[in-house]
């Protein structure tokens, strides 16, 4: 077998704060306890697949950059076979325990659905016996439903039956190949799910084709006997101006609507929360509130920029604020933190998919280190309460638990002729605990 481009690079270790090595990990410590569980439990890193080995630098304005060999190659399944080598050579260096790929990230497209899904099995066959011989295991799997032409008007929601079909029978095989390799998850990302213009949609349709999608996703779920989650990746826009999973909140909407509010979760990419005008603390909080929190794509956007860039996290404070939402919510379960982060044009040389990834992870485990030391600490959540405390009272309780009604809220209120006094928020006194937390 052909030595691939990461060969060369030993496996990066954790050497400490201290450690002046531009590749190793001060702050991952794979094996430290926190909390009660080793670091690497709690944050269930993954490296995604399409992002590190199927990106070739190109944006709207430029062609490619990263001209990886299996770009190259003329013969795409041999090319398919050379990537997976590389993508485990990559997966031994970062020693992180998962990754995540889409069909098409590991196989290419046929020229009919049954040479694609053939292809997708062989390749199958031999991330299989890649993983064998390496621990990196499978975070999630996923379709998709989004680059080939045929999508250009959506998978679930195009108003050609066909394309629904055909995208139902590629989820099905995905699901399919995700279970064979062991993976905790299942992602449904959108995509084109959503419209360019109202002008030529009947939304009410495409609703309720989604929501006929996702059934079929999760009945087949059951009937596999696939233990993973189903989550959705909720995005607001890009490439369409509008999409049906706008956000956290809509797709609980989606969710209830449908009956799946107990049977999906959601993958937050930090993002898809900027684009959606929030920030991912937000999402993050907001799934934790609906019992929606699955899974994390760990990015971050650009906001001078209006699109989607996918450039690898730097943000401490806004990770250290996820992170901690996160251990509120009572952690991630079969989620992870994966990296849908890639590499900026300029970055073309193996060694910068290294260093981004290596500062990737040390920042999220720096984040959740400090994260868990102002939940052990307790004054936050202490002050927090206190803001609430009043909620504790018999009166305030019977309204909570909906004892009372409207009358009788508004009797005993007037006979008791309260006047409330504003309360100080201590939003200033708060920013500063924090910031001298993660200081």
């Amino acid at each position: 077998m052909s030595q691939s481009i990461f060969s060369a690079f030993p496996t990066v270790k954790y050497e400490g704060e201290e450690s002046q090595s531009e590749l190793a990990y001060r702050y991952y410590d794979a094996d430290k306890v926190v909390l009660g569980k080793p670091l690497s439990e709690h944050l269930r890193f993954a490296v995604a697949y399409w992002h590190s080995l199927a990106m070739n630098g190109s944006d709207p304005f430029g062609g490619p950059t990263l001209q990886r060999p299996w770009m190259l190659d003329g013969d795409a399944m041999r090319a398919a076979r050379s990537k997976a080598d590389a993508a485990f050579d990559l997966f031994r260096i970062l020693d992180l325990p998962f990754f995540t790929f889409h069909d098409r990230d590991v196989a290419p497209e046929g020229d009919s659905l049954k040479d694609s899904l053939k292809n997708l099995q062989m390749m199958g066959d031999y991330l299989a016996e890649k993983m064998s011989t390496h621990k990196t295991k499978l975070l999630w799997g996923t379709a998709n439903l989004f680059s080939h032409p045929r999508f250009m008007a959506g998978a679930a929601t195009n108003p050609d039956p066909e394309v629904f079909a055909w995208s139902a029978t590629t989820a099905k095989h995905c699901m399919d190949l995700t279970k064979r390799l062991g993976g905790a998850n299942y992602v449904l990302w959108g995509g084109r799910e959503g419209y360019e213009t109202l002008l030529n949609t009947n939304m009410a349709q495409e609703l309720d084709q989604l929501g006929r999608f996702l059934t079929l996703v999760v009945d087949y779920k059951h009937k596999i006997g696939f233990e993973g989650q189903i989550l959705i990746e909720p995005k607001p826009k890009e490439p369409t101006a509008h999409q049906y999973d706008f956000d956290v909140a809509t797709v609980f909407g989606l969710l209830k609507r449908f009956d799946l509010q107990d049977k999906v979760k959601v993958n937050i990419e930090a993002n898809h929360a900027l684009l959606a005008g929030h920030s991912f603390e937000h999402e993050i909080a907001t799934a934790a509130a609906l019992g929606l929190l699955g899974s994390l794509d760990m990015n971050r956007g650009d906001p001078l920029l209006g699109w989607d860039t996918d450039q690898f996290p730097n943000d401490f404070r806004a990770i250290t604020m996820a992170m901690y939402h996160v251990i509120q919510a009572g952690g991630l379960g079969k989620g992870g933190l994966n990296f849908d982060a890639k590499v900026r044009r300029q970055s073309f040389e193996p060694e910068d998919m290294i260093h981004a990834h290596v500062g990737a992870v040390d920042l999220c485990a720096r984040a959740f280190l400090v994260a868990a030391k102002i939940v052990e600490d307790g004054r936050y959540a202490q002050m927090l309460k206190e803001r609430y405390s009043g909620w504790q009272t018999a009166q305030a309780q019977s309204m909570f638990k909906g004892e009372l009604t409207l009358d009788e809220i508004a009797s005993a209120t007037e006979a008791s002729e309260i006047n409330p006094k504003p309360r100080s928020g201590k939003q200033e006194q708060l920013e500063n605990f924090l910031g001298r937390m993660i200081l």
